[in-house]
């Protein structure tokens, strides 16, 4: 195994003469290759630390730790920025002031994960027991123990919560900087650090947080490390993200379960409503037919077209993977098809399915509805848009659970409660002078022609930091594509922790 990794490592130093790494990139990688013993062992403790949302003593703990390996880097004014609501998961910052330094970036990353099912993990892997796998799950990856030699293939893999969303983040801004400083390098902006802890969440306090520490959080720019890079393998940058907004529907039918015999094709059936209702949002070429939709949208400037146009396809390999023949937007690809507006089903209820099934017309049908909105779009006006079409079906939308008097009234009754927790997508010139010193910068890492996004597919609330703080953000993601964020068997792949450190440190010493 020793004479393969090592064989590896050579390859994984081989530059093309086009795009060669940086100087400064390769005595970060020959840092962190001599280092990975420690660094995985770190990193490890970290994802240990149960860090759902929802828990407010294991994101203290995890605060805590994550304070604890800033100390222990020498950094700076360490300290906790609290919200104003008691049990909110505080914001973690510390600081570098660099002498000379005309600039000053922020580096984010979250520790707060999203909740698990032990039940629905592989067998053998527990969300907060951090496993190695020598591959991908579906590649037929098996457990093996943490190596004692220091020597890791970089293909080998860590299974736990978090592993990618986005401890790995945090992992690799830090120890970006603990290779520069321990390779005998020096930043050239000054450095701030900022770790939140209700990502996962929607960042409900955020805004508490920022609008409290304005001073404090002044930068030139904030470098976003979170998501993962193209479905290529290849590094990419987004200067935009999308935003988000909610809508939880339930249409009410008779007042009781009915005996599908005796009352079927009378009595009205609420899942078959919503079925209906549903499929009236939508035509067969996968654009969204609510009035409006898509008219508030601002258009992608001549460099974003040019980016946009130029980014790889991935589709076939996407649809390989994922077993399906087609996508839902006729004529788009996947890049394309992530920077327009959408409407996607989170889930649907209604009666039992499977050994549960029982001949009944049910007494409601629920679904959720999720908004991811562009630049244009307003998250409460993109509600409106869908509560509009509603109404034009013919519903009488109501907030709260149906009286007898209004079902004597009305035929068709819907609930709505519409999420108060959205925010605006978020995007930045990729013409700016700084954004061409991160282009730069990422690219000196990597023999690979990098990926250039207009804008990822997912959402973060970054128009809160243009809000409250007239900041700029990019995103650098560093996960693998197939982390299963979100979902079982989350996992980061080794090389993408490395290669994301990487990234971190040329960042740091961008000129």
């Amino acid at each position: 195994m020793r004479k393969y990794v090592l064989a590896f490592l050579l390859g994984y130093v081989t530059i093309q003469p086009s795009l060669a790494q940086s100087p400064e990139t390769l005595r970060i990688r020959q840092y962190h290759q001599q280092h990975a013993d420690t660094i995985i062992g770190e990193f490890v403790q970290l994802l240990s630390l149960p860090n759902i949302a929802s828990n407010p003593i294991g994101l203290q703990k995890n605060a805590d730790f994550i304070m604890a390996m800033m100390a222990k880097r020498d950094i700076h004014n360490i300290q906790l920025l609290p919200t104003k609501t008691s049990g909110a998961a505080p914001a973690v910052y510390g600081e570098v002031k660099v002498p000379g330094a005309k600039q000053t970036l922020i580096f984010y990353a979250h520790y707060d994960g999203q909740p698990v099912n032990p039940s629905q993990w592989a067998k053998g892997i527990e969300p907060f027991t951090p496993t190695l796998l020598s591959a991908a799950l579906d590649k037929d990856g098996t457990k093996i123990p943490f190596p004692t030699d220091g020597i890791f293939n970089p293909e080998w893999r860590i299974y736990g919560r978090g592993a990618s969303d986005d401890k790995a983040g945090v992992a690799a801004i830090l120890n970006a900087y603990d290779a520069i400083v321990k390779s005998g390098l020096t930043p050239t902006c000054n450095l701030k650090f900022f770790f939140e802890g209700e990502e996962e969440a929607g960042s409900t306090h955020l805004n508490d947080i920022l609008e409290a520490n304005t001073t404090l959080l002044s930068s030139d720019l904030w470098l976003i490390c979170d998501g993962p890079v193209h479905q290529t393998g290849k590094k990419q940058i987004s200067f935009g993200v999308r935003g988000d907004a909610h809508l939880d529907l339930t249409i009410y039918a008779s007042k009781r379960p009915l005996h599908s015999g005796h009352y079927g094709n009378w009595a009205p059936n609420p899942a078959m409503m919503l079925a209906k209702l549903l499929a009236s949002m939508k035509n067969d070429a996968g654009r969204v037919t609510i009035k409006g939709f898509y008219d508030d949208v601002v258009p992608f400037t001549a460099a974003e077209k040019k980016a946009l146009a130029a980014v790889p396809s991935v589709d076939a390999q996407m649809k390989r993977e994922l077993g399906i023949s087609s996508s839902e937007m006729t004529g788009l690809s996947l890049s394309e098809a992530i920077n327009q507006p959408s409407l996607n089903i989170n889930g649907m209820q209604s009666g039992n399915v499977g050994k549960l099934a029982s001949n009944q017309i049910p007494t409601f049908a629920t679904a959720v509805l999720d908004l991811r909105l562009v630049l244009g779009n307003d998250w409460q006006r993109q509600q409106q848009k869908v509560i509009d079409h509603i109404k034009a079906q013919g519903y009488f939308v109501i907030d709260h659970e149906p009286t007898d008097a209004e079902r004597a009234t009305h035929a068709k009754i819907i609930k709505i409660i519409a999420g108060n927790d959205g925010y605006n997508a978020q995007r930045t010139s990729m013409d700016l002078p700084i954004a061409k010193h991160v282009i730069a910068a990422v690219q000196a890492t990597t023999s690979d022609q990098i990926v250039l996004q207009p804008s990822m597919g997912g959402s973060l609330p970054l128009f809160l930091f243009e809000k409250y703080l007239n900041a700029k953000t990019i995103s650098v993601p560093i996960a693998n594509h197939d982390n299963n964020q979100h979902a079982e068997n989350e996992n980061i792949r080794l090389k993408n922790l490395f290669e994301g450190i990487e990234t971190m440190a040329s960042l740091m010493m961008m000129k």
